[in-house]
C-alpha cells in the first residue's frame, strides 16, 4: 500500500483509485511530541466515535465514509491488528483550512476578552466568565502556514481566499454539526465546548465532510456533572498524561522514554468513558 500520511496518531494509505484507508493507532501526542507509550484503545475510540458522528451528521452534510467493514477493504488490512480502527473513505481535494467552532468563552478567545480585544473578527458585548456558554457559537477558521503552524484567521478572511458561497456554505455546514452533535451530547452529559472540522469537494464539486469528526483530539469535552463557570474544567482528554508531564518537567522533552502504567489506564479508562457516554455503548 501507498502510505501517504504518517502523522500524530493516523496512518493514511492511498489506494490510487479515487479512496484512502485511514487506520487510527493508539498513539499520543501531548506539547508536540509523539509520546514513546501507547495508549489502550485510543485507536478505536477516536475511530468509533468519528463513525458515529458521521452517520448522525449525514443528513446535514455529505462525509467521506465508503465502509468500516475490514472485508470491504484491501487484503493488507483483513487483519485483526486493524480491527475497530480502520476506514475506508473517499479521497477529497481537501479544502486548506481547520473550520474551529467555539461554543464557550475559553482558551485564546478568553483571553483575548479579558483584554477588551476582538477575537479574530468578533466582539461580546455580554459580560462572560471562564468557561462559558456563548450566546450563539462562532466560527473560526485557522490555515496552515508554509512551515507547518496553524495561524488563526477571520472568516472574512476565508471568504475572500475560498468565495463567498464556498465560506459561507462551510460555515453553516460546520455550524448545523455542531448544534446537532453538541445536543446529543449534552443529553448523555458531555459538553462539547469547541471542536475543529475539515471539509473537502468530491468529484462534482460538492461539500463533504473528512478528516476525524468530534473526538477527545479534535475537540474539547467537559464533564457537565463537574462543570462550572469561572473554572478551567477538566477535559476528556489527555490531562492524566499532560499533567504527569508537567509534573515531571517533561512537558516538550522528546527523549521521554515511557508513560507509567497507572497513567495510561487512567488515560484509557477517560477515553472509554467518553465512547461509552455518547454512544451509548462501550467498544
Amino acid at each position: 500500500m501507498k502510505k501517504i500520511i504518517s502523522g500524530k496518531v493516523r496512518e493514511v494509505y492511498d489506494l490510487e483509485d479515487g479512496r484512502m484507508v485511514i487506520v487510527t493507532t493508539d498513539r499520543i501526542s501531548a506539547f508536540d511530541v509523539i509520546l514513546p507509550t501507547m495508549i489502550t484503545d485510543k485507536g478505536k475510540v477516536l475511530n468509533a466515535l468519528s463513525n458515529f458522528w458521521f452517520g448522525l451528521t449525514k443528513d446535514i452534510v455529505k462525509n467521506h465514509m465508503i465502509s468500516s467493514d475490514l472485508k470491504d477493504m484491501p487484503a493488507e488490512f483483513q487483519k485483526s491488528e486493524f480491527e475497530g480502527r480502520t476506514i475506508l473513505v473517499k479521497k477529497l481535494k481537501m479544502i486548506p483550512y481547520e473550520v474551529i467552532v467555539r461554543g464557550y468563552m475559553f482558551g485564546s478567545m478568553y483571553e483575548a476578552y479579558k483584554k477588551g480585544e476582538p477575537f479574530l473578527g468578533h466582539s461580546f458585548d455580554k459580560k462572560y466568565e471562564q468557561a462559558e456558554k456563548l450566546e450563539e457559537p462562532i466560527v473560526t477558521p485557522s490555515t496552515k502556514a508554509a512551515e507547518g503552524h496553524d495561524i488563526n484567521v477571520t472568516f472574512d478572511y476565508m471568504k475572500k481566499d475560498l468565495g463567498e458561497e464556498l465560506a459561507t456554505k462551510i460555515q453553516n455546514a460546520a455550524l448545523a454539526i455542531y448544534k446537532k452533535c453538541y445536543d446529543h451530547a449534552y443529553k448523555n452529559g458531555i459538553i462539547i465546548a469547541d471542536t475543529k472540522f475539515e471539509f473537502g469537494l468530491d468529484e462534482n464539486g460538492e461539500l463533504v465532510l473528512g478528516d476525524e469528526v468530534l473526538t477527545p483530539d479534535s475537540s474539547r469535552f467537559w464533564n457537565l456533572d463537574t462543570y462550572r463557570t469561572g473554572t478551567s474544567p477538566a477535559s476528556y482528554d489527555k490531562q492524566f498524561v499532560r499533567d504527569w508531564l508537567k509534573d515531571n518537567n517533561l512537558a516538550g522533552d522528546p527523549d521521554i522514554k515511557s508513560i507509567p502504567e497507572d497513567v495510561v489506564a487512567k488515560t484509557s479508562a477517560l477515553y472509554h468513558e467518553c465512547v461509552k457516554k455518547i454512544t451509548g455503548k462501550d467498544l
